[in-house]
């Protein structure tokens, strides 16, 4: 690995939140590994980072498959030696569903990727950061919103988004023996095209649709850069980047 090299893993990297902290990451002077279902959408990244002057190698990877996560890492140990920063981006949402007729599968589908799939990922990273010389390195978890506060019929990702503030706490401390880091950064309202439904409306407690603000994206992405270049003795446990009249703080 070149002296003073700087590696950072975006999972969910093909588009929305992952896409935007990814170029953030590469302007910073990451290396950026990107990893996501979609080889197509990751080269493109890839290639648009390239055009900006920085570097970026695409891995297709499904995050909730252990072998998959396993081949991954063995990449970015036989590429580069070491990873400094995960940002465990990759998510998945099942549109509403009332509790009352939730599907099983569905609950799996989302659990896999947005609970099992942050636990494979950062373990790994936690493995390679703690042997890797000089040890240590960060891991940021994408929270949501959500892990705050739900929306109606958002049953798994509201309870998966729970999960991972825990997952993050856990590794802030479990990391300390190993100059390993760990903190989240909690979204709501990115202008994505998975949020483009939110300016037509959005179901509200009351019952009733309304449109909702959003922010734009390439906020978070520079948010997430800014956690990741932080040094090993300073950490953000928590971040709420949020649109600032979208209806989470007061009554909405």
């Amino acid at each position: 690995m070149a002296a003073g090299l700087k590696t950072a893993l975006v999972t969910g990297a093909g588009s929305g939140i992952g896409k935007a902290s990814a170029l953030a990451l590469a302007e910073a002077g990451f290396t950026v590994i990107l990893a996501g279902r979609r080889a197509e959408a990751l080269a493109a990244v890839a290639a648009e980072i390239a055009a900006g002057g920085g570097t970026a190698l695409a891995v297709p990877t499904d995050v909730a498959d252990p072998a998959a996560v396993e081949a991954l890492f063995a990449t970015i140990v036989a590429r580069f030696g070491r990873l400094d920063v995960l940002f465990n981006n990759a998510g998945r949402n099942a549109g509403a569903t009332p509790f009352a007729d939730y599907p099983l599968d569905q609950w799996n589908a989302v659990v896999a990727v947005n609970l099992t799939g942050v636990f494979l990922c950062a373990q790994a990273a936690f493995r390679l950061m703690q042997s890797q010389t000089p040890r240590g390195g960060r891991i940021i978890n994408n929270g949501s919103i959500s892990a705050h506060s739900p929306r109606p019929n958002s049953l798994a990702y509201t309870a998966t988004k729970h999960a991972v503030t825990g997952i993050t706490k856990s590794i802030a401390l479990d990391g300390r023996p190993f100059d390993i880091v760990c903190g989240q950064i909690d979204i709501g309202n990115a202008a994505t095209d998975l949020t483009e439904r939110m300016t037509r409306g959005v179901l509200q407690p009351n019952g009733e649709m309304l449109p909702e603000d959003r922010m734009d994206v390439a906020v978070v992405g520079r948010s997430v850069a800014h956690m990741a270049s932080l040094p090993l003795d300073a950490n953000v446990l928590f971040m709420t980047v949020m649109a600032s009249k979208m209806p989470f703080v007061g009554r909405g």
